[in-house]
């Protein structure tokens, strides 16, 4: 009978741990590489999008002095004259018209105008010296009288904090106003919730139809033999070695007015003018169901690969009829390949950006493009990684529920 660690006598005991340390160290130490290639690639970046959603530097960085003053101020009343001399002291200090360029930008976000008021300011200074602070404040208003107005002031006191949840709560269409209280914005600015919406609902649509394409097909495929079935799996598999955009492009040239398929419906006489199937929903949806068939496709094949056919005969002969042997017996066995299939199709969808954008319409964009609009046009970067926190938490939050839902199924089985 083998011996256990403590039955062992003591030297060889020790060799033994020692040799199976070495066993584990050197198991680690193969997993270093991609662990390190995981923490750089995928981490490092997850965690400074996390950041940067929150992170408000432009008014820190360059009105360190004019927020210190403001932060006793009431925000109701005309600022004291301090915070004049303090923005004077804290403009002029800016070496880099790229810094004050990303204050005004910041500012101007906050209240309409506040770009030209800004860069106006910075490009007068220096203000001459030794002059008091009334003396300070009225020549600000002598150079731009909107100097005056509390709204650029109160953007200032609100933004002087390196870290904000203004980012966040405009993702979801929350605002905090002048005081810190928060609540919702008004109906005409309300935006990312319509688009979220909009971002769910084509993504369940585009699973859905992946789902009644592919799951026939996976069954099928299941049913042939392995020659004939990795044959089948190549036309597949094609979508994967061609590019995105190739395939948008097809589409384009497919759907247009005088594409294939309008041409082949009048051919037909089943239509007398084109069908509207570009620039808009339908052509989004009929694109990317192309596109992500493949992955509904292989986790169903690979499942249904596992069900034992004599299932399905041991249930006929039990007097039970094809169909209902069918839905009672084999489609429940796949339950957890559709699971599988339609996660990764539903969180690969929430995060589409190409196909929307060159096949949809104004109506038809999701929050990805968004992303995009605000990294490439407005740079609003802390914008933009909010609204990307927004698709990781629902990624996270689809997986959770995911992963409970397989759990309560495999206690129940």
């Amino acid at each position: 009978m083998a011996q256990t660690l403590s039955q062992v006598p003591g030297s060889l005991a020790r060799q033994l741990k020692r040799v199976e340390l070495r066993k584990r160290a050197f198991a680690i130490s193969l997993t270093l590489p991609l662990l390190l290639f995981l923490v750089i690639t995928f981490l490092v970046p997850i965690g400074s999008l996390l950041v940067r959603s929150v992170e408000n530097p432009e008014v820190a960085n360059t009105l360190g002095r004019t927020a210190q003053v403001l932060s006793d101020w009431n925000r109701s009343t005309a600022p004291p004259d301090a915070a004049y001399v303090a923005l004077v002291e804290d403009l002029s200090a800016i070496k880099e018209q790229s810094d004050a360029g990303a204050l005004a930008r910041r500012l101007n976000s906050e209240v309409s105008g506040a770009r030209s008021l800004i860069m106006a300011t910075y490009r007068a200074l220096p203000l001459d010296q030794g002059m008091t602070p009334l003396q300070t404040r009225e020549r600000l208003l002598a150079l731009d009288a909107r100097w005056a107005e509390l709204s650029y002031w109160q953007a200032i006191a609100k933004n002087g904090s390196r870290w904000t949840p203004d980012y966040l709560l405009a993702s979801v269409d929350l605002q905090r106003d002048v005081q810190g209280n928060i609540g919702k914005v008004d109906a005409e600015s309300a935006a990312f919730g319509k688009i979220l919406v909009r971002t769910f609902k084509i993504s369940a649509v585009v699973t859905l139809f992946c789902l009644l394409l592919g799951y026939p097909l996976a069954y099928w495929l299941s049913t042939l033999s392995a020659r004939k079935a990795n044959m089948l799996m190549i036309l597949v598999l094609v979508p994967f070695w061609t590019s995105i955009l190739v395939r948008v492009a097809a589409w384009i040239v497919l759907l247009q007015s005088n594409g294939l398929v309008n041409r082949s419906l009048m051919g037909l006489g089943l239509i007398d003018d084109p069908l509207p199937l570009l620039f808009n929903r339908l052509g989004v949806i009929i694109a990317m169901v192309h596109i992500l068939l493949p992955f509904m496709i292989l986790p169903l094949y690979s499942v249904m690969k596992s069900v034992p056919n004599t299932y399905l005969r041991a249930a006929i002969s039990l007097g039970s009829s094809p169909l209902a042997a069918f839905f009672r017996v084999y489609v429940p066995q796949t339950w957890p390949g559709v699971g599988a299939g339609g996660l990764l199709v539903f969180i690969l969808s929430i995060g589409y950006y190409v196909t929307p954008a060159l096949l949809g319409g104004a109506d038809d964009q999701m929050l990805s493009y968004y992303i995009a609009q605000y990294t490439n046009v407005n740079v609003n970067w802390g914008m933009a990684c909010a609204l990307g926190a927004v698709l990781l938490t629902a990624t996270l939050v689809l997986y959770a529920l995911y992963r409970r839902v397989v759990k309560s199924e495999l206690s129940l089985g």
